[in-house]
């Protein structure tokens, strides 16, 4: 069964290019030009995912967004905006984005990034290790106490952290000095979480919360 998407967006191009390039790849698509007019539509039906503009006339699309999750709904959604930098991703995350593409953005990225948070939404062993997400190509610290917070690494300690988490339980090659460095930067902010050396094959990383002790 195709996947139905639900755009909200009041840039009607914008829009029209979405809705064309998602049935392009086999999605269903329902479009919105305001948040008013979209909170009407999920009173009717039940969406996979939302691809959701920030910045709207009427209700701006973070205020939609905390309705939505405010109401109890779990909807996967996927946050555009014109504003860049990690300060407005962690908001979006902070109000219950799933992820976060700033424009201009390919729509084939969109699409990735799309099938990637249904995904997640339905498959257990893709989750994330709690406390940490990953979007807008950064890995940020959560909690249900306060917002998210940049995680900073450098270039090698991403993509090692990139490579143990998608998914966890990934075995990954590395200098021993930048797995060094990128445990030491996990245990100060996410004690739960340790990066074990696997002899002859690289690094592991591990929930010590759900791990049992040997």
């Amino acid at each position: 069964m195709n996947k139905t998407i639900l755009i909200v967006d009041d840039d009607d191009i914008l829009r029209k290019a979405l809705t064309t390039g998602l049935r392009g790849e086999g999605f269903d698509v329902i479009s919105s030009d305001s948040a008013e007019n979209a909170s009407d539509v999920l009173k009717r039906i039940s969406v996979d995912a939302i691809i959701l503009d920030r910045m709207m006339t009427g209700m701006d699309g973070l205020t939609f967004l905390r309705a939505l999750r405010g109401a109890g709904n779990t909807t996967p959604v996927l946050m555009l905006t014109a504003l860049s930098g990690p300060e407005n991703a962690i908001a979006g995350l902070s109000d219950g984005a799933n992820d976060y593409l700033a424009k201009p953005f390919q729509v084939r990225e969109l699409i990735l990034r799309l099938n990637n948070i249904i995904r997640k939404n339905t498959t257990v062993g893709n989750k994330m290790p709690m406390g940490l997400t990953f979007t807008d190509n950064e890995f940020f610290i959560s909690s249900n106490q306060n917002t998210p917070q940049l995680l900073a690494l450098s270039g090698e300690e991403k993509k090692l952290l990139q490579h143990l988490t998608s998914p966890l339980g990934n075995i990954a090659p590395a200098a021993p000095m930048v797995a060094k460095r990128l445990r030491n930067k996990l245990n100060l902010v996410l004690s739960h979480l340790d990066i074990i050396t696997i002899r002859g094959r690289g690094y592991k990383l591990i929930d010590k919360s759900a791990t049992p002790t040997t």
